[in-house]
């Protein structure tokens, strides 16, 4: 079956350049080869596959439609979404990573994992949270997340809209923000909430290169991370700061999980991050095509490994 895929249009014009060059490589690790059209001067990738499937999830999919000679059939499609897409979208506030790119990663990295795309309620790991826009994705799958972000305000922040959009959604849930003590020291915080009896969501407010402290082994299907552009982490430059935090991060990885970073090509060199996760014993997957321009000094890629 012949089909066409409009792009939608993201808030981020820099993005939106480069995301037809994106969704084909997204498309890619779904297994289908696609060619960027432009048709009445709107943009719109070309592909040919047996079903629709989960392209649904698309990170960059505003419609399908199949192709039938010059004209275009609107075609039905299934997502994974078990929210409003206001949870991804009103949260607004400097350095948000674009969410259509959040969207992205977390894609490509499950497609990386041993399970199927739709087949698990995976539990999403984001070592370094922010305010929570890889969480929010992975609560719209209708997955559980698990963050931890060193600062605490973002923490606060993080808890503020989730309990008020929860409220405001009149969505059963419960809510609570406690100390983490560590053989009787205090080493943070932790935020937990529990949607509607199946879903939950942990947000540790801590320094993520004790990861392991803060969890038990094997906790994470997927570890999904954003890096920070700049050095935010204190003592540690971008490529010490990968080689204190992965060991750890690899702990907390089941077998068959997948880790997916992006990161500022200009601060940590491709090979060094990938020999990074190769010497905690992680199995690099290819995962090319991604590397975008972001802003003055930040060139964006993507970095994926499997755990055997």
């Amino acid at each position: 079956m012949k089909y066409a895929l409009l792009l939608a249009p993201s808030a981020n014009r820099v993005y939106t350049q480069s995301s037809a060059a994106l969704a084909v490589s997204e498309l890619r690790a779904f297994g289908v080869a696609a060619e960027p059209v432009s048709r009445a001067r709107l943009s719109y990738l070309d592909f040919e596959a047996e079903g629709l499937g989960d392209l649904g999830n698309l990170s960059s999919a505003y419609a399908f439609f199949e192709r039938q000679g010059d004209l275009l059939k609107p075609a039905e499609v299934s997502t994974l979404d078990t929210f409003d897409d206001d949870l991804i979208t009103i949260p607004k506030y400097a350095g948000k990573t674009n969410e259509h790119f959040t969207k992205l990663l977390l894609n490509v990295t499950a497609l990386a994992s041993a399970w199927p795309f739709a087949g698990r309620q995976f539990t999403v790991l984001d070592p370094v949270a922010g305010r929570g826009t890889t969480l929010n994705q992975a609560l719209m799958y209708g997955w559980n997340a698990i963050g931890i972000e060193v600062d605490g305000k973002s923490v606060d922040a993080y808890e503020a809209f989730l309990k008020t959009y929860l409220r405001r959604k009149r969505l059963k849930h419960t809510a609570d923000l406690t100390p983490v003590r560590r053989e009787g020291k205090r080493i943070g915080r932790r935020f937990d909430a529990t949607i509607t009896g199946t879903q939950t969501v942990t947000l540790f407010d801590a320094d993520t290169r004790r990861a392991r402290a803060l969890m038990k082994a094997r906790s994470a299907d997927l570890i999904v991370g954003d890096l920070p552009y700049n050095v935010v982490h204190k003592t540690s430059t971008p490529t010490e700061f990968l080689a204190e935090a992965v060991p750890g991060w690899a702990e907390l990885l089941k077998p068959g999980g997948a880790i997916g970073l992006s990161w500022n090509v200009h601060l940590a060199p491709r090979a060094e991050a990938e020999r990074l996760l190769a010497k905690a014993g992680l199995e690099i997957v290819p995962a090319e095509g991604f590397e975008h321009w972001v802003d003055q000094g930040i060139t964006r890629d993507i970095l994926v490994a499997r755990k055997p």
